[in-house]
């Protein structure tokens, strides 16, 4: 009967493990798709109204 409980606390334990894992995981993943986002300047996927100015990065556009 010991060794059952044992075993119950162990998989228990691992089940919470395993759930901050996940959590850790989702976290890091929303945190680089955000950060991904903020890189270009856009606060909301959907309402962009400015993209880019050209396809050569060495180059500055002078700004309105």
């Amino acid at each position: 009967m010991f060794a059952y409980e044992l075993h119950r606390m162990h998989h228990a334990e691992l089940v919470r493990e395993a759930a901050a894992q996940r959590l850790t995981r989702d976290a890091a993943r929303a945190a680089r798709a955000t950060k991904g986002t903020r890189r270009f300047g856009r606060r909301s996927a959907g309402h962009d109204s400015e993209g880019r100015v050209g396809p050569e990065r060495g180059r500055f556009v002078r700004a309105a």
